[in-house]
């Protein structure tokens, strides 16, 4: 629903984070309703890995022929129905067509707005980092942006003391270059992305100061995060490239897989990793020694080591295909994020604007629902 309670239909631009409709790869079909493919059914593994159709491609491969049997039902259908049958395949054949068509526009016409926002996207990287300084006629209109919204929620009284509080900060404020911290306190904002963040990342997440989007020829985009001189490593840019396959189905890209890239840790700087320490004592000779040993630790730089699919000779059983499913859709997810949302409209991630028109859960309201519940009990 948009702002006003209206249902709207989905777009990349209003599509929540979970799920993501580009992922939906699932085609219905006539053996998952056949009574003799009750227990061995395409169906059940679709609904768990939709969005990954390389990893359903292998364990459909791994089932062999348990999966996918034809059921009869088709051959069994009179001639006549059969005949009418595929005149509808033709008709949703062209409709596919359209569909590609349709895609392909889309995707044309957005590559050709993210030029036309490029201009802003430079200026507002400029206005964070202190290399421009808005005027201030900008400066005005930027402050009507949301004047309606202030004026239901202050007073008088309340307004005076913020203009009181804005001219203190002026004056022990005015040596800051720009906005410190931007990207960094915008993630945090970010219910999902937060999560990902932990207290040592945040000291290297200080020195981001842009994240970027293209468009590359074949179907996919890149995500640009560049960052300042830092303590943590000598990259000044870190990507994240997202492919898609080469043909849209139902009117939509299905993601194929994603690529990061290699940081390049400075000594004992890597946040992905932990040094354990431990002693062991020479059953011989009583003698103790120091083991170090590097673990892999919790990092939001893991979003640029996605997760992959193994080989098909590979062996995988159904519990980690799962796991591995949820990384993969968590990854895209997140890629997904930044692109439609985060980029388009950092501002007001960063002052919490943009969480008004997100439907994120929030376990606080569940929490008083059962209250209630427990007051009537009491009743």
């Amino acid at each position: 629903k948009n702002k006003n309670g209206n249902l709207t239909a989905p777009t990349p631009q209003n599509t929540p984070i979970n799920p993501a409709p580009i992922t939906s790869s699932y085609r219905p079909s006539i053996p998952a309703i056949s009574e003799d493919m009750e227990t061995i059914t395409t169906q059940a593994i679709a609904g768990a890995f939709t969005g990954n159709p390389a990893l359903l491609s292998m364990l459909q491969g791994k089932l062999g022929t348990l999966v996918g049997r034809p059921s009869g039902y088709i051959d069994q259908l009179p001639a006549s129905v059969k005949r009418r049958l595929n005149g509808l395949k033709y008709l949703q054949s062209k409709h596919a067509e359209l569909e590609n068509k349709f895609q392909e526009e889309v995707l044309a016409l957005e590559k050709k707005y993210l030029q036309l926002y490029q201009p802003l996207y430079d200026q507002r990287a400029q206005v964070i980092s202190g290399a421009y300084e808005p005027t201030d006629e900008e400066v005005a209109l930027g402050e009507k942006v949301d004047e309606e919204d202030e004026d239901d929620d202050e007073d008088d009284d309340d307004k005076k003391h913020a203009q009181d509080d804005e001219d203190k900060d002026d004056k022990d404020t005015a040596q800051v270059k720009g906005i410190p911290e931007f990207w960094l306190t915008l993630l945090k904002n970010h219910p999902q992305i937060v999560e990902t963040i932990t207290e040592e990342d945040e000291g290297a997440l200080k020195h981001l100061i842009d994240v970027r989007m293209s468009y590359m020829e074949q179907p996919g985009f890149k995500l640009d995060f560049e960052f300042s001189e830092n303590d943590y490593f000598t990259n000044k840019v870190l990507t994240k490239t997202y492919y898609y396959q080469d043909h849209a189905y139902g009117g939509d890209f299905v993601y194929d897989h994603a690529e990061g890239c290699a940081i390049d840790w400075k000594e004992g700087k890597d946040l992905t990793v932990t040094i354990e320490t431990k002693k062991q004592r020479h059953k011989g000779t009583n003698k103790t020694r120091v083991v170090k040993r590097t673990v892999p630790s919790n990092s939001f730089f893991y979003f640029f080591s996605p997760p992959t699919i193994p080989d098909e000779e590979e062996e995988i059983d159904e519990e980690e295909a799962e796991g591995l499913d949820a990384k993969l859709e968590a990854d895209y997810e997140m890629g997904e994020e930044f692109k439609d949302k985060i980029i388009p409209h950092a501002v007001d991630y960063f002052t919490g604007k943009a969480l008004q028109y997100e439907d994120y859960d929030d376990e606080e309201d569940f929490d008083d629902d059962d209250e209630e519940d427990d007051d009537e009990d009491d009743d």
